[in-house]
């Protein structure tokens, strides 16, 4: 394990949350969309000790999870592992007497998500494995342990194997690369559960009815939704709301209920909306509820100066989303990196739109994957995938989906971006669309273009925004501009900066901004029926200076009334070729 070389930088990139930091941070329940009374929260203080290639003890120390020990507020003192190194994780769990009955209950250990590979441990004895640094994992305990009071060991490698996901992590950061993390990095968590108990949900909407599948339990179910019970037996129901009220970013409106199967109850919500490709007229368009809907989005690459994969609190989560909204933005394109849950949960509930990345694997080849596409080159190149890489890669695309399905708020999935790792595009977008066909699927993001995909999409940094309509799909626009504008005092590196378009002041970078929509935007949405555009980015990232917001998120670059009328004409633009003609 070696120290990372941007401590000094870190350092002076503070955010207004970090004085908040609870002594257990994330305590909020995890899961929100599969709520227990039963929930005992394991983040806080964990011994982390660093053992090398020749089982050496490099380091010891102390470490705050669910930060990872590469972050300035982990406490680990921004150490990153070396390749070889294994993390090993340790505390000790005493379980409150009334917790957990092995009587009658099993006890489930879960994990938000570990970076890279974990090895679980209960008093020395193994429990099991979890490849993938991004998705949930669990065990159920309860045969490990004898006593309310036990140990609790995580080992983890993390080598930055391009054939497991791992996003735009990169040991040599710098320009569009940014400092890895490792270990745990999300909420550890246990809860009771009866022996027999419900293990997921998968709820599936349309625009009057909702179809709740349920895993696990017995047969006989009640289900409460707005003071009424219904009973059934099997594993799922459809149900008709009596008062119809769909989702939409303006109204993100929200079923509540909650489900009882034996002694076990669950809460949880739904929301009433479909997405689809539909035509009108010339041109097709991605519809929101049967409307033609314009997603007026930012890149969002979930960084943080203080917590790098997260803010310090969930706060951060929400600030992010509350803000840009405010700016008229009603998407933020996910990119290449998957949240807690609770990110999610709160574009549920504040009705922001998600487009979600599929996190890559693969190795990044500038030459072929951004330097010709960006001249020339479009389609036809394709990455040779080993069995392992593509087995990893499509599980946990898969499990991606499973683990995402229940939120209203993703729309959208981006299967391969820029060509990164691209392989087998049209058997995936096939096989993805089978998966989950009430989502869109942008197959290539960029460029590389294969023969399925639910939209047309095109990246454009360097020339004018000039798209190539089709007519048969949806013209998306999933990144643009990436203009920079350095705020002194909050820079993460001092003396080199990325972005595509460099403005000197604030009031510089609204201007550009403005000229930019107006002046491209507009044109391509109301002559070609562009019906969604991603601007690079929500805030700036380590190198990256080309946010709205600075990385500390404490300077706010761009006029916000300015931005939220530039949103209207977007949106009057759009609705302008939608709307009949009389």
């Amino acid at each position: 394990m070696k120290k990372t070389d941007n401590k000094n930088e870190f350092a002076a990139l503070c955010t207004s949350y970090e004085s908040d930091i609870p002594e257990i941070p994330y305590s909020e329940y995890p899961r929100p969309q599969l709520v227990r009374d039963s929930y005992l929260c394991l983040n806080g203080k964990w011994s982390l000790k660093i053992r090398g290639k020749n089982s050496a003890t490099k380091c010891e120390t102390e470490a705050l999870v669910p930060f990872p020990p590469e972050s300035r507020i982990s406490g680990a003192v921004g150490y990153e592992l070396e390749p070889g190194d294994v993390a090993i994780y340790e505390r000790t769990v005493t379980l409150p007497s009334d917790f957990f009955d092995a009587k009658k209950n099993k006890l489930v250990l879960h994990f938000g998500a570990v970076d890279q590979i974990a090895s679980v441990y209960i008093n020395g004895k193994h429990v099991g494995d979890h490849v993938g640094g991004y998705l949930p994992f669990s065990f159920e305990i309860e045969d490990f342990i004898q006593e309310d009071t036990f140990s609790l060991r995580v080992e983890v490698v993390d080598d930055l194997d391009t054939d497991i996901p791992y996003g735009k992590q990169c040991r040599k950061r710098g320009g569009m690369w940014y400092t890895p993390i490792s270990g745990i990095w999300q909420t550890v968590w246990l809860e009771a559960v009866p022996t027999e108990y419900i293990k997921g949900l998968r709820i599936t909407p349309s625009l009057d009815s909702v179809r709740i599948e349920i895993s696990g339990g017995y047969t006989h179910k009640t289900l409460v939704l707005d003071g009424k019970s219904y009973e059934f037996d099997g594993d799922s129901i459809t149900l008709t709301p009596e008062n119809v009220h769909l989702w939409t970013p303006d109204d993100p409106y929200l079923y509540n209920f909650t489900l009882t199967d034996g002694v076990d109850t669950v809460s949880s919500y739904f929301a009433l909306r479909t997405v689809t490709v539909e035509r009108r007229g010339e041109h097709s368009f991605i519809c929101l509820n049967g409307t033609p809907t314009f997603f007026h989005g930012l890149l969002d690459q979930g960084y943080f100066s203080d917590g790098i994969y997260l803010p310090a609190t969930p706060k951060g989560f929400l600030d992010d989303i509350l803000t840009v909204k405010g700016m008229g933005f009603n998407m933020l394109r996910k990119h290449i990196k998957i949240e807690p849950e609770l990110f999610y949960h709160y574009c549920d509930l504040h009705g922001m739109i998600v487009l979600q990345d599929i996190v890559n694997s693969g190795k990044y080849n500038f030459l072929v994957d951004t330097a010709l596409p960006t001249v020339f080159l479009r389609r036809g190149v394709t990455h040779k995938a080993t069995k392992r890489r593509r087995r990893i890669f499509e599980e946990s695309a898969r499990d991606t989906v499973n683990a995402l399905y229940n939120h209203p708020c993703i729309c959208y999935y981006t299967l391969f971006n820029e060509g990164w790792g691209q392989y087998d595009a049209d058997r995936l977008y096939t096989e993805m669309k089978a998966l989950d066909p009430t989502r869109i699927w942008d197959a290539t993001s960029g460029w590389f273009r294969g023969r399925k995909s639910d939209v047309q999409s095109e990246h454009i940094y360097f020339k004018p925004v000039k798209l190539r309509s089709t007519l048969e799909l949806p013209l998306v626009l999933s990144e643009f501009g990436g203009y920079s504008c350095i705020i002194n005092g909050h820079v993460f590196n001092t003396s080199n900066n990325y972005g595509y378009k460099t403005l000197k002041t604030s009031e510089g970078l609204t201007e550009a901004l403005k000229k930019l929509y107006l002046e491209q935007i507009v044109p391509e949405i109301t002559n070609k029926g562009l019906c969604a555009a991603v601007l690079t980015q929500v805030s700036d990232v380590e190198d990256e200076t080309n946010g709205l917001l600075t990385y500390d998120r404490q300077v706010i670059k761009t006029d916000e009334t300015q931005m939220r009328k530039i949103s209207d004409a977007l949106f009057a633009a759009f609705d302008g070729v939608v709307a009949p003609k009389n």
